[in-house]
């Protein structure tokens, strides 16, 4: 009898040695594991073409014939073995340059063999390379059909792992009628139009037809899909049913005395509709955890104090954590006359907060004192403890690991409330697999009055008429961004460029007329800090940086962004960086440089920042263009869960039925059945618990 967690060394036709290389290359240790060692294509084996049928255009094709003339040309590293492969309408020639060996000893002269591989013209004749070859009767009929072909390297080929073994191992397998059970209820899969697992996993190897082969695709498609919901979902029904929060129960001086009589312009409605969703997460005694997506400059900063001022008015200290100290001076800048109008005691703690200042704020924190802590992630450090800690606001949070945000727990009795908010948009099929188990807010208006930025691309060999409109610009008073890549591959080259660009700019805009600053990465935090305050006062009217200016530097008079090598940037950085200028009420530019040559993807992503300012709209043609991307954990690389065949790029119908058979399945029944639990506790052990760090 055989199952799903049969060892693969036991299966007919694998041994000791073969397991070996299943499992040290390939990941396959189980019945299952083959079985979901799914082929990347399949070839049609069920037609037999005339050696004179074959012309420049032609696929691979099946060949019948005999195989005569076997020799071995050259020597050493060169040698290779030659074969004349002849039918009843003409010959052609076989070559092989590696496996020579035991190609000698099971190829026979005068034998006949069904072959498969691609012909190439060369010098007027044509030849098969490497071609699949099976002995076979003359008169043998063919009617193999779509055959599997399997992602295998080469190295795991030279042992004698290839495609045609994974096909007779997948076959062993049905020939022994393994118990494959389906947890998918039965009238889920009714609704959802999808056949059995077991059905779906025969033909996704070996289809009988091309109909069969996209229903096996898409219940397969559909399974991972679902499954990732459905345990985000979980993992969310079991958070708000067991995990309990502070009660914020009303809303009081602090909160109403800044929206009455502090706040200088009215808020948008879709900022208006998240302060709503805040407070209704707040007062109802379970932990929110709440994601606040909004594009640069649409106002989530301001919701994010609504909702500090929401855990003050009811006893509760609250802190924001920002990835740079650029970013944890900017908020607590901004948001330090609010805090001093309301009588309210705000703190910043960075790695560069002196010791004097540290025990103070410390001591304040601990005793109640201290209401708002700003800061970078010192904020963390096991030193700095709370008295009361309500509500934790996580800005940019993808730039911080899962470790890291995990930290926050420990600072209470009671978890915080999570507040997360992004500038960097994020597509709504990324959204749900990323932050499946969050609740999501979109801040989608900007404030009334902002103009829309307007961007152009210009080549390397307009910079006199760049030069021209940056003089320009500045005459009538206003200040230049000009950003520079810092790629690490090619590190050197990139602060070559900077330093350049830096010095072209101070030829054609001399002191003390212009004045320039220059900002990269590598500078002190002192120097950095300094020339990016003179830069925010206005002393400064070009900055020339690299990317630490992305996010955290707000200057209203800043109207022009010039961006070099443009065609280096991603999509997201694109927006991200044209975000830094359109702060204030002038018109604003963005500059996209490139050389003329440019891949088609470039030109792409650089047509679609022309064409569009909607960060989400970019966001989804960058997915479309890149796939995913990163916005894990502890390491902001690759995706949280492994997809043999779902692709999120292409597969959004699949992802919205999917949630939505999620849904109702723990709506009918939360504890689910037995063998959705088992699958589920398998998943939990060995994923992330995102919901409980935000």
């Amino acid at each position: 009898m055989i199952n799903l967690n049969t060892d693969i060394q036991y299966l007919k036709g694998v041994g000791e040695a073969r397991a070996k290389v299943l499992k040290k290359d390939l990941d396959i240790y189980t019945v299952e594991d083959l079985l979901y060692f799914f082929p990347y294509k399949h070839i049609d084996k069920s037609k037999i073409y005339l050696i004179s049928d074959i012309h420049s255009q032609i696929g691979s094709i099946q060949l019948q014939g005999r195989v005569s003339r076997i020799e071995t040309i050259g020597q050493g590293r060169g040698q290779r073995l030659s074969a004349r492969f002849t039918d009843r309408t003409g010959s052609i020639e076989l070559v092989w340059f590696k496996g020579i060996r035991f190609l000698k000893s099971s190829l026979k002269e005068g034998e006949h063999y069904t072959l498969f591989g691609k012909p190439i013209l060369f010098n007027g004749r044509f030849s098969i390379s490497h071609p699949e070859m099976e002995k076979t009767a003359a008169d043998a009929v063919i009617e193999k059909g779509l055959m599997p072909q399997y992602s295998i390297p080469e190295k795991v080929k030279d042992k004698f792992v290839n495609s045609k073994l994974i096909t007779k191992l997948v076959e062993i397998v049905w020939q022994l009628q393994p118990q494959i059970p389906d947890p998918l209820p039965s009238y889920l899969k009714q609704e959802q139009n999808i056949i059995d697992l077991c059905d779906a996993l025969k033909h996704i190897h070996k289809p009988q037809s091309e109909d069969w082969y996209k229903k096996a695709e898409e219940r397969l498609k559909f399974d991972e899909l679902f499954n990732i919901q459905l345990k985000l979902l979980f993992q969310k029904h079991i958070q708000k049913s067991t995990i309990k929060g502070h009660i914020f129960g009303h809303v009081g001086q602090y909160f109403n005395r800044f929206f009455k009589e502090l706040l200088e312009f009215e808020l948008t409605e879709a900022q208006k509709r998240v302060v709503r969703e805040i407070h209704s997460d707040v007062k109802s005694g379970l932990q929110m955890n709440r994601l606040i997506q909004g594009d640069v400059g649409s106002g989530k900063t301001i919701v994010a104090f609504f909702a500090m001022l929401m855990a003050v008015d009811n006893g509760f200290q609250a802190a924001m954590m920002a990835p740079t100290e650029i970013l944890a001076n900017q908020h607590f800048e901004g948001l330090k006359p609010f805090a001093d109008a309301l009588g309210l005691k705000i703190y910043l703690l960075t790695g560069n907060t002196k010791k004097s200042e540290r025990e103070q704020l410390h001591q304040d924190l601990q005793n109640g004192v201290a209401h708002l802590l700003i800061g970078t992630h010192a904020l963390i450090e096991d030193t700095v403890q709370f008295d009361n800690l309500g509500i934790v606001v996580i800005d940019e949070q993808h730039r911080f690991g899962v470790a890291q945000r995990a930290k926050f727990w420990n600072k209470n009795n009671v978890p915080p409330h999570i507040l997360i908010m992004t500038a960097t948009p994020i597509p709504r099929t990324l959204s749900m697999t990323i932050y499946g188990d969050l609740d999501v807010s979109v801040i989608d208006e900007l404030p009334p009055g902002r103009k829309t930025i307007q961007t152009q691309h210009l080549y390397d060999t307009q910079f006199l008429k760049v030069y021209k409109f940056i003089r320009d610009q500045i005459a009538l008073g206003r200040q230049i961004y000009v950003v520079y890549p810092l790629i690490k591959e090619s590190e050197k080259l990139d602060f070559k460029a900077l330093e350049e660009g830096f010095w072209q700019l101070y030829e054609n805009f001399p002191p003390p007329k212009y004045h320039i600053s220059k900002v990269h990465g590598d500078l002190k935090a002192k120097d950095k800090a300094f020339e990016m305050q003179q830069f925010v006062k206005g002393e400064t009217h070009i900055m020339v940086a690299t990317t630490v200016i992305e996010v955290g530097v707000n200057v209203p008079n800043a109207s022009v962004m010039i961006i070099e090598s443009a065609e280096r940037f991603g999509l997201s950085q694109l927006h991200q960086l044209r975000g830094r200028v359109g702060r204030g009420a002038d018109q604003s530019y963005c500059i996209l440089k490139t050389s003329h040559k440019l891949s088609k993807e470039s030109r792409t992503r650089i047509e679609a920042m022309v064409n569009s300012n909607d960060g989400f709209e970019l966001a989804e043609i960058d997915m479309q263009l890149r796939g995913p991307g990163s916005i894990d954990g502890t390491q902001q690389s690759g995706m949280p869960f492994d997809f043999k065949i779902a692709k999120l790029t292409s597969d959004q119908d699949i992802l919205q039925k999917a949630r939505k058979a999620a849904e109702k399945l723990l709506s009918k029944d939360p504890d689910l059945n037995a063998l959705l639990k088992q699958w589920l506790k398998k998943q939990l052990q060995t994923t992330i618990d995102w919901s409980r760090i935000g």
